[in-house]
């Protein structure tokens, strides 16, 4: 049995409706800044009870637009996650600012104990990462914030629909970025991201950041940025984001399955912490495995496509050498960078790939 990480020749199986869209839009010729676009803007929002979203060209630039709407620039620190996809800390680079890292939990995500002792005159934001959908303790986050007149930006590029005490991750901060990269839980057919805000003056500015500072054909206010989600894009995304919950709830109950399943095997797999007051929402499904790198050969030469997310934790690459870093500065990380494994969880598995998952999982390890 072939059990397979993608899920999108399953998701777009039947996609007539969305060509049918695609034909309209043909024929208005509207491929920038199109109604689909939004149409598309306003649903993410209230997908995510924002009062506003704004679509840039990729979850990448969703962040690194935020931090140039917060005036980031050279000379300025940002803190983020040591364990991260490499987008987080290239758009503080790309921003101009200077990374700072700080370690995991045994969620992981960040440590927000460690955050205060990173702290310097020179930091302008916290970039907490809701890592594979598990939320971060904004609560936590934003009594920093507070205390030390820090700005917030969100990286939700992994976590729509993430919620902690009921209120969505995303909505803490003052921006936060989004990803609708194929892969993500709701998706686009290429790159895309959007930017939500409660704050009009960031609507505004945005906007205006993400169209080269264009306030009308003649006129530009500043100079900026061209990073605008494609028109085309939404029209894709429109009639997905309905599924939203359905996605979130599916992934769900996939993970507890998963949860439940390996519960008596704590010799060899560790299980993160499951909050009640947190809604996590899976893009990744990881845990802790002994043996990492024999089990995924061997659950590839079953045909199981699990992955690894990610086994060189970001401070010990190469393109972090110049801010100084050293093996055993961040030992969470380190240590979860060559024991984690993300198994298939999405939303299109079938109930007899699950079951066949974790036969050859308990198979490994008897």
């Amino acid at each position: 049995m072939k059990v397979s990480f993608s899920y999108l020749d399953r998701q777009f199986e039947n996609c007539d409706a969305i060509f049918d869209d695609m034909k309209e839009l043909v024929k208005s010729g509207r491929f920038t800044l199109g109604e689909p676009l939004k149409v598309f803007e306003k649903n993410f929002a209230e997908a995510v009870d924002a009062k506003y979203a704004i679509g840039v060209g990729s979850g990448t630039d969703a962040l690194f637009l935020s931090l140039k709407a917060l005036g980031v620039d050279h000379g300025d620190e940002v803190i983020t996650t040591a364990n991260t996809f490499v987008a987080t800390a290239g758009a503080i680079e790309t921003a101009g600012a200077k990374i700072v890292f700080v370690d995991c939990n045994d969620k992981y995500v960040m440590d927000t104990e460690k955050v205060e002792a990173a702290i310097t005159p020179k930091t302008k934001v916290i970039l907490p990462v809701h890592f594979a959908g598990q939320p971060v303790d904004m609560p936590r986050i934003m009594q920093i914030a507070e205390k030390h007149n820090l700005s917030v930006v969100e990286d939700s590029c992994q976590a729509i629909g993430a919620k902690i005490n009921n209120k969505f991750c995303g909505t803490y901060g003052i921006l936060a970025g989004y990803s609708v990269h194929p892969l993500k839980n709701l998706n686009v057919w290429g790159d895309g991201g959007l930017i939500v805000t409660d704050s009009e003056e960031m609507l505004e500015k945005l906007k205006l950041m993400r169209n080269h500072g264009m306030i009308n054909r003649n006129e530009y206010a500043f100079y900026a940025y061209n990073s605008r989600l494609d028109t085309l894009q939404a029209v894709v995304g429109n009639p997905l984001i309905k599924d939203k919950d359905w996605i979130t709830e599916t992934r769900i109950v996939h993970a507890k399955r998963y949860d439940e399943a390996f519960k008596g095997m704590s010799d060899n797999i560790t299980i993160p912490p499951r909050s009640r007051n947190e809604e996590c929402v899976y893009h990744l499904y990881m845990i802790l495995v002994k043996n990492r790198d024999e089990l995924n050969a061997y659950l590839k030469d079953k045909g199981i496509e699990s992955k690894i997310h990610y086994p060189i934790p970001l401070h010990l690459q190469p393109a972090s050498k110049k801010l100084g870093y050293q093996k055993g500065d961040f030992p969470v990380a380190e240590a979860q960078a060559k024991s984690l494994i993300t198994l298939p969880a999405h939303q299109h598995l079938k109930d007899e790939e699950i079951k066949f998952t974790i036969e050859k999982i308990r198979q490994f390890y008897h």
